[in-house]
């Protein structure tokens, strides 16, 4: 056979390395297509399991880190006697009544902190009128900390989980007014322009320009604004409490009882996690018409 005619038959009979679109690597049964798509399907896996196994490693080394500065003299209780006490306190049902009520005043404080942070935002940001009269009360208070005004809240609410759960209100409040208002003004003007272009009232730009393009803003304020309110929790829990983790770890001090201490600690970090998890599932699945790099 000449050179041309074994030329005119691989064009006609490629083989699976010359056919157009195949990979250099791809193996002799695979399709294109199959090529292309294992690839991104095996990065994505690895991508996935790489944190996680971050996460345990790093978590691993911090348990050892505070086991050996237990170990090495420093006034810290070892993680068996932190996991006996939590074992002593779960058993008889005190963990389990002190993280409903801290979770009770927490998700309340924080409920209506955000309910009311949102609008008020959105006010701020769309109507300059109100922005000027709000905005320096808003940074007024945000230069006082929540926990200087319990003893305003005691004096004027009293002692019952009135004064508790303001405070913690106040400061979910602030943290996602700011951040729904720098939504508000962030809203990219041409796509209000082009929306009143094309005869959309107020109204309907609202809602369909100015909500979803603030919505990123709104859940990051709130994320802030939960951790925020779990800071506050324990000062909270001073107000003549007689349950939740912050009340718990107080009267431990007292006794000078660290396991209880670290198992409050741990109990409020563990539930500031889930939450914040939560909220950031529900930021992916909210924000996911964005474009993510």
């Amino acid at each position: 056979m000449s050179v041309l005619d074994k030329r005119s038959a691989d064009e006609r009979h490629p083989r699976p390395e010359q056919r157009p679109g195949a990979s250099p690597g791809a193996e002799a049964g695979d399709t294109p297509a199959d090529a292309v798509t294992s690839a991104p399907r095996r990065s994505r896996s690895g991508r996935r399991g790489l944190p996680l196994a971050l996460n345990a490693v790093s978590v691993a080394l911090g348990i050892a880190l505070w086991w050996a500065l237990a170990s090495a003299g420093f006034k810290l209780p070892t993680p068996p006697e932190v996991v006996s006490r939590a074992g002593t306190l779960i058993s008889d049902g005190t963990l389990a009544d002190d993280a409903l009520a801290s979770l009770t005043r927490v998700l309340l404080g924080f409920a209506l902190g955000t309910a009311v942070a949102v609008p008020v935002g959105f006010l701020m940001g769309w109507y300059g009128i109100l922005r000027g009269l709000i905005e320096p009360w808003i940074q007024f208070f945000r230069t006082i900390p929540p926990l200087a005004i319990i003893p305003l809240a005691v004096v004027a609410m009293g002692i019952d989980e009135t004064p508790k759960i303001f405070v913690i209100f106040l400061a979910a409040f602030l943290a996602c007014v700011i951040s729904t208002f720098q939504g508000v003004v962030n809203v990219d003007r041409t796509l209000i322009n082009a929306a009143r272009v094309l005869g959309a009232g107020d109204a309907t730009i609202f809602a369909r320009v100015v909500v979803p393009a603030s919505t990123p803003f709104i859940l990051v304020g709130m994320r802030v604004g939960l951790g925020s309110a779990w800071a506050t929790l324990v000062a909270a829990e001073l107000i003549a409490a007689q349950e939740g983790l912050g009340y718990r770890m107080q009267n431990a001090q007292l006794y000078y009882d660290l396991p209880t201490i670290f198992v409050g600690l741990i109990s409020i970090g563990i539930l500031g996690l889930l939450m914040d998890r939560v909220l950031l599932l529900a930021e992916r699945r909210l924000t996911r018409w964005q474009e993510r790099r």
